[in-house]
């Protein structure tokens, strides 16, 4: 499988994880692992029903994020399929909580989301971690938040959400750091934008929009094109806005 590229996308049943899910099946010698909580959903039918390229394949995986021990036997799945190397990790599931102000929010509520939007990534890249090393160009990337900036909370009004936004800036921590620690590795968190997803539009309504601007397909493509020409010495160890590409502060 040297000349395959292999996928992984956690949060595949739904929303942008579905959408890149789909995008990198259509394309040629690509294997996409694809973790979900149930596959027995309309979406994940979609998802195993659409366009291959040309020696294309996907492999479902079950992961419930909060789950710490899915992760590893969810790889063990990888690897009993033939599967020796992992070229890229996208970390996309995640939960996003109801917007209650630091005054209120429930501390459970925040180590919920942190459970599934910290640790949950943290499993994942701690299993992969080992395929990851044997590609020739291994690439980790975190599905962010803009939210999630410390140096942005102000403009940004973040602080009306501590228990997503305080998860978000922990993952970047944790993608920063998987920088830091490894040459050979490609880190990177996104922003994929304010998709038509449930939990996008949700947020969009909580601004005054009618619906989230951007499709989940559009976000996948800008996510896609980013990840394509990412590298040790341009993109790595960054925070970059999909829709745009431009750098987010940290």
């Amino acid at each position: 499988m040297e000349n395959q590229l292999v996928v992984v996308i956690s949060g595949a049943g739904r929303g942008i994880g579905n959408a890149l899910a789909q995008a990198y099946l259509s394309r040629p010698n690509c294997i996409v692992v694809g973790t979900v909580r149930d596959d027995s959903t309309p979406a994940v039918a979609e998802l195993a029903a659409s366009p291959k390229g040309s020696g294309s394949k996907l492999l479902l995986v079950k992961i419930e994020s909060s789950v710490p021990a899915d992760a590893s036997a969810a790889i063990e799945r990888v690897k009993a399929a033939n599967i020796d190397h992992i070229d890229i990790v996208i970390a996309n599931a995640g939960v996003s909580p109801p917007v209650v102000g630091l005054e209120t929010v429930d501390p459970e509520e925040m180590a919920s989301a942190y459970r599934v939007n910290v640790l949950g990534p943290l499993a994942l890249y701690q299993a992969c971690y080992g395929l990851l090393e044997k590609s020739a160009n291994a690439k980790f990337v975190s599905v962010s938040s803009a939210a999630g900036s410390i140096g942005g909370m102000e403009g940004n009004g973040a602080h009306v959400a501590p228990a997503y936004c305080a998860s978000k800036a922990a993952l970047n921590w944790i993608t920063l750091a998987a920088h830091c620690s490894h040459e050979w590795l490609t880190a990177l968190a996104l922003n994929p934008g304010l998709a038509d997803t449930d939990m996008g539009n949700g947020t969009a309504r909580y601004l005054g929009m009618e619906k989230a601007p951007y499709t989940k397909e559009f976000c996948a493509e800008k996510m896609i094109a980013i990840i394509d020409n990412a590298s040790r010495q341009t993109t790595s160890g960054k925070f970059i806005n999909a829709i745009n590409g431009k750098e987010l502060p940290w």
